[in-house]
């Protein structure tokens, strides 16, 4: 039996995000996550549990759960640097240029807009290393954009071709940077820029395939960068997939499965790869899950006991795994 000591799902992230003071959003969203733990939820709990406790012994761990105590007086010692670090004032952060030079407005050709606030040194300003500032700088002028399509820093030519006109952009095509040559395959009309499929950095082609639709985004099945080939998969036309099922990359087929029609799906289910299987086991349609329900990874045996068609859960309630067994019992005495 196959079994692995990784995690048996991803753990969920949830992000708070609220504003200080609010009270009511924060109650709102820890309710959400209350309301999350549903019974599914901790069936794979308690698999994690039973996998860890039956296996950590022969790695050596002592036990199925790790967790060290903190060394008495170590809570304290770190609230103390908190505080201590909390009391010191950020320092100010200083303008300079994309050599590492300090700006100065005295020294700038823009310094007549300043006076219109559409330039701030430290905050919005072209002349800066920092993008963020350079981006600010180019939302507030944009008709100024044509003049740094040559600058010498990239992240000005890059930034500055997001609000050029496009008919400035062929020259660009050949720019020495990716993130340049990104901008343009996404900027300009398609028919300019589907020879950018040659393009010798993989970020440009998956910029290029963020527009491709159909039979275009066939021929990068074939590239030799795996992350071409997976947003290939997430791009192509469904019926399309069955000529990456066979792909040398488990992500790239792990990305095929989730898209696979399901008349060809189930010829994925004897992948080598246990996450593959795992892809089918979640995608496939429950009447045809028979052919996981004896799958030697365990992951893969309890999502085919979540939701096999309950006609077929009599075999898994009898799996050397208890928390498998368990959810077919459940599911079949709910039934």
């Amino acid at each position: 039996m196959e079994l692995s000591a990784r995690r048996l799902r991803r753990p969920v992230q949830v992000r708070l995000t609220s504003r200080r003071g609010d009270r009511r959003t924060r109650a709102a969203a820890a309710g959400a996550i209350d309301g999350a733990e549903d019974a599914a939820a901790h069936r794979r709990h308690a698999l994690e549990v039973w996998h860890d406790d039956a296996f950590a012994p022969r790695l050596g761990t002592g036990g199925g759960h790790m967790s060290a105590p903190l060394a008495s007086g170590s809570g304290t010692a770190a609230e103390a640097g908190n505080t201590e670090a909390s009391a010191v004032e950020a320092p100010t952060v200083e303008a300079l240029d994309w050599q590492g030079r300090p700006l100065r407005c005295q020294d700038c050709p823009h310094e007549d807009i300043r006076a219109e606030g559409r330039c701030d040194l430290g905050k919005v300003c072209v002349a800066d290393r920092r993008s963020k500032r350079i981006a600010r700088f180019f939302s507030n002028n944009a008709t100024l954009a044509a003049r740094y399509l040559d600058h010498p820093y990239f992240e000005v030519r890059a930034l500055a071709a997001r609000h050029a006109s496009i008919f400035l952009l062929p020259a660009l095509k050949d720019d020495p940077e990716p993130d340049v040559r990104m901008v343009v395959a996404l900027r300009l009309p398609l028919i300019r820029v589907k020879d950018m499929h040659l393009d010798p950095d993989p970020r440009v082609r998956i910029a290029l395939l963020a527009r491709l639709e159909g039979s275009d985004v066939v021929p990068f099945f074939s590239d030799a960068d795996y992350n071409v080939r997976i947003a290939a998969a997430r791009r192509a036309p469904p019926d399309a997939l069955i000529m990456l099922m066979r792909d040398r990359e488990p992500e790239v087929r792990r990305a095929v499965a989730r898209r696979m029609p399901q008349a060809h799906l189930a010829r994925m289910a004897r992948d080598e790869d246990p996450l593959v299987r795992l892809e089918v086991a979640e995608h496939l349609a429950p009447g045809a899950l028979q052919i996981l329900a004896a799958d030697p990874d365990m992951r893969v045996r309890f999502t085919v006991a979540e939701r096999i068609d309950p006609r077929f859960l009599a075999p898994l309630t009898r799996d050397s795994v208890p928390p498998i067994a368990e959810v077919a019992r459940q599911r079949l005495a709910g039934d």
